[in-house]
């Protein structure tokens, strides 16, 4: 038992992977939460594609730099949420279809810019190495997370206002789309602090799963938000050590663990779970 549970936590990779994904569990599943609610999940998504083109951008520029292309990330995150919003509100269409034509147009740039530069591994772009996770991206994380939480702590109110009735913050001047637009620079630079270890297709399944399944756990905002990190930290712990036991990558690893929790937390969780619906029909 120890030598399955807690021997390889003495290691020095492990222990900063470990570090590393407690900094993302603490900082990207509260996002989860309020893009849950907002019925933004694919948001997501869409934002975790769109920052391929920057990452490229920044490799190309300054070779495979953590904030070299951090900083491309970001930008180019920004510039996909941007302009689907300006395209919607310019031409009346549905928000959601301009995000779906802007981030395939950005995926299929970041993979063909990726493809064109020698010495980038597209799949570790991907996919992410979260066993190979050094000073620099730990610092990264945990740089983002410190900015993250305060942030979120800051725009908390509005956002809950602008989130739940959007009229009432337009009707009374309340600048819903300042809000908004800060809410999904956090997102994104979640999103691209997580490309190291997790890689751009891996690191939302942090930020998502723990948040869908937090719904399971508790009625109230507040304690969707506590439970989507506690559930965070168990999927980041427990994806480790089934990595490093069985030898299977470990940004996989850690989504499917955090895909068995809400799984869980869907059948059995306490609220709203399938379990608890039929003991009420009952």
């Amino acid at each position: 038992m120890y030598d399955a549970l807690v021997a390889p936590f003495a290691l020095g990779f492990m222990r900063r992977a470990l570090a590393g994904c407690l900094a993302l569990s603490v900082a990207a599943p509260p996002l989860g939460v309020f893009l849950v609610i907002r019925r933004m999940s694919l948001m997501s998504d869409v934002l975790q594609h769109g920052v391929l083109p920057g990452l490229a951008v920044g490799a190309a520029v300054a070779g495979l730099s953590v904030w070299a292309m951090g900083l491309g990330g970001v930008i180019a995150g920004l510039t996909v949420a941007l302009l689907a919003g300006v395209l919607a509100r310019r031409t009346g269409a549905r928000e959601d279809s301009q995000l779906a034509g802007v981030y395939l147009l950005a995926l299929a740039l970041g993979v063909a810019l990726v493809s064109a530069q020698r010495g980038i591994d597209l799949t570790h772009l991907l996919f992410g190495s979260v066993l190979a996770v050094d000073d620099t991206a730990l610092f990264g994380m945990a740089g983002v997370a410190t900015v993250t939480l305060p942030g979120l702590a800051l725009i908390w109110r509005p956002l809950i206002l602008e989130s739940l009735d959007p009229g009432f913050m337009a009707a009374t001047g309340g600048r819903g789309g300042v809000w908004h637009l800060g809410f999904l620079a956090l997102v994104v630079l979640c999103v691209v602090s997580g490309f190291v270890a997790l890689g751009t297709l891996m690191s939302v399944g942090l930020m998502m799963l723990p948040a869908i399944a937090a719904r399971h756990w508790s009625a109230s905002l507040g304690g969707q938000v506590a439970a989507s990190v506690g559930l965070a930290v168990l999927a980041s712990v427990a994806g480790l050590l089934v990595s490093y036991n069985w030898d299977i990558p470990a940004g996989p690893a850690i989504v499917l663990s955090a895909g068995a929790l809400w799984l869980a937390s869907l059948a059995a969780g306490p609220h709203e779970s399938l379990l608890r619906r039929g003991s009420e029909r009952g």
